[in-house]
């Protein structure tokens, strides 16, 4: 923790992340004490009102105030970037490792199923997914899903056939140790700081996806809102109330870019080389 703090100290990028990150998540956390409004408080009285001291951010055709339908989006956009995040880092670390770590037969057939992940286009897939089973958060995280893992599974399969040749794997097998305890014993440990860097990395992924479905109507739906499903209603009103999508689409970017540059410093700290990961 002491030399992370020395390292954060020289590198202000990291920082400013750091904070930014926090207050969206203390924001979305505590929404109701936070917004000033309800996130579907409205009067009818200042529809697509400018940003003023009484609205912060403007208001839309319904008079809501953007500023505390903003801060109630943060949780959908945070929880599709964490939970399909986490879901996917689990899971192409485990066929990762099983990959580099077995026979030419079980690392053929995995990766074809990976290539056969990478290579199908994400957004149809997840069109496909959520029109069948209709717009959800539960569509919207199978979407990110069901191939999610695939990028991962193929760094950490790289990685982990770089360790499976070393000396200390080899004294492991020659102990008898089975190959799931050496994988979680022996190369986990290993590849630890790759992981940590791939998870910051696909967070901001995930939370453009869910603003990019819920843009083209098959993520959130009303009365739930998420960032993505604001800037898809100020559409119609871009050149009147330019700030209905200006503002949530400015909250996605601030968010997407401070996870981007938390993953650069994190893979500049733990000597990850990021041409590895890509």
């Amino acid at each position: 923790m002491k030399n992370f703090l020395k390292f954060a100290k020289k590198r202000p990028v990291l920082i400013i992340s750091m904070i930014i990150i926090v207050i969206f998540i203390v924001m979305a956390i505590f929404a109701p004490l936070i917004a000033p409004y309800q996130v579907d408080e409205t009067s009818f009285s200042a529809p697509l009102s400018p940003p003023s001291k009484e609205y912060l951010l403007g208001t839309d055709e319904l008079s809501r105030d953007i500023f505390s339908r903003i801060i109630y989006g943060l949780r959908m956009s945070l929880f599709i970037g964490f939970v399909p995040t986490t879901i996917n880092i689990i899971i192409g670390s485990f066929i990762g490792m099983l990959a580099g770590s077995s026979n030419k037969f079980l690392d053929s057939l995995l990766m074809r199923i990976v290539d056969i992940g990478l290579s199908y286009p994400f957004m149809i897939l997840a069109m496909a997914i959520v029109y069948n089973m209709g717009s959800g958060t539960g569509s919207m995280i199978l979407a990110l899903v069901i191939f999610g893992w695939t990028s991962s599974a193929r760094i950490i399969r790289a990685q982990t056939k770089q360790i499976i040749n070393l000396p200390y794997i080899d004294a492991a097998r020659a102990s008898g140790i089975t190959k799931y305890a050496m994988m979680f014993k022996h190369i986990l440990p290993n590849i630890k700081h790759t992981i940590l860097v791939l998870y910051t990395m696909g967070i901001p992924s995930s939370i453009l996806a869910e603003a990019a479905l819920s843009f083209l109507g098959f993520g959130a739906q009303a009365p739930r809102t998420s960032l993505g499903l604001m800037v898809s209603k100020g559409r119609q009103f871009l050149f009147d109330a330019p700030w209905i999508s200006i503002a949530p689409g400015v909250f996605i970017l601030l968010l997407s870019l401070s996870f981007n540059f938390l993953g650069d410093e994190l893979s500049v700290y733990y000597g990850v080389d990021r041409k590895e990961i890509k």
